[in-house]
């Protein structure tokens, strides 16, 4: 389990849930659930990506919380979550399902927001019962479907074998990140962040992504290196909105363009100049703002009401 690293103070500080619960996942894994906000509010489920935990959507949580039910529960050995041997795009799906019906009663439907693995969280799930019941509409940030390693811009060389090998072993290496030093803040920042972004967002999300065991880190890139769901963005049916970074190098415009073009039920898109991998805690305002769209179009508290 992870050293749970994260600020303490400012906007990017996580909240204090009203309530926390385990949801246990198709093959028993453990997964850490927090609900802020009232609990009559309109829901909005958070999916956050590889190597972060609750603590990514801070800044949405403390926004949202004042008049939705905002739940955000760690991925599978992120954060709160134990490990677990079982790392498959499938487990991600499992993982999804188990939150949506440990938190949601029958029929109620919620905006769903998923970022980076998030976002695959979500095409994973896209015809699964639970999902299908639930899912009123869908945000993706910063996030794709399929190719993650060859279009990957984090190695600045031309695309081809040699790219995709050199990516392929820096993204899945085994070592440790270590403390979060001035030199560490830079590298974090050049591969995932746009280079504008502001020393409080960089340190914020520096504490999260070095507070990943290696060991989840390196089984987790190894799910995303052979990621095809392709499928799944086709089989995506509700309302769904994309939102990208133009300097994103993990999952650079390319995909949500292919997004984009896919989704039975894309009603908009974004680029957002400049911004990189982190668009929640880069442009916390405009991704908080996408989800409240979103639920006051689509979202109902009971099927039917």
């Amino acid at each position: 389990m992870s050293r749970l690293m994260h600020v303490s103070s400012g906007p990017y500080a996580p909240p204090e849930p009203v309530r926390v619960l385990t949801a246990t996942s198709a093959d028993g894994a453990a997964l850490h659930v927090e609900v802020h906000g009232p609990e009559d509010a309109p829901p909005v489920v958070l999916a956050h990506g590889w190597t972060c935990s609750t603590a990514f959507w801070a800044a949405q949580i403390r926004d949202l919380a004042a008049d939705h039910r905002v739940i955000a529960y760690d991925q599978r050995g992120h954060g709160r979550s134990p490990a677990s041997p079982a790392c498959t795009v499938d487990g991600l799906a499992d993982d999804l399902e188990a939150v949506l019906k440990a938190t949601l009663a029958p029929g109620e439907k919620a905006v769903i927001a998923g970022h980076s693995m998030g976002g695959m969280t979500v095409m994973a799930s896209a015809t699964r019962p639970a999902f299908r019941e639930h899912a009123a509409a869908v945000l993706l940030c910063s996030t794709g479907s399929s190719r993650l390693v060859a279009e990957s811009t984090v190695v600045p060389m031309r695309p081809g074998r040699l790219r995709t090998w050199l990516t392929r072993n820096i993204l899945g290496a085994r070592a440790p990140l270590g403390p979060v030093t001035p030199v560490a803040r830079r590298i974090l920042k050049y591969a995932t962040m746009g280079p504008g972004s502001a020393p409080h967002m960089v340190e914020a999300c520096a504490r999260i992504v070095h507070a990943c065991p290696r060991k989840v880190r390196h089984a987790w890139s190894n799910v995303l290196d052979l990621l095809d769901l392709d499928h799944g963005v086709r089989e995506l049916r509700v309302p769904t909105v994309v939102v990208v970074g133009t300097a994103d190098r993990l999952t650079p415009p390319v995909h949500a363009r292919a997004l984009v073009a896919a989704l039975p039920n894309c009603v908009d898109s974004t680029e957002l100049p400049g911004l990189g991998h982190m668009t929640p805690v880069e442009a916390p305002d405009l991704v908080t703002g996408r989800i409240r769209d979103l639920v006051t179009t689509y979202a109902t508290i009971k099927e039917g009401a």
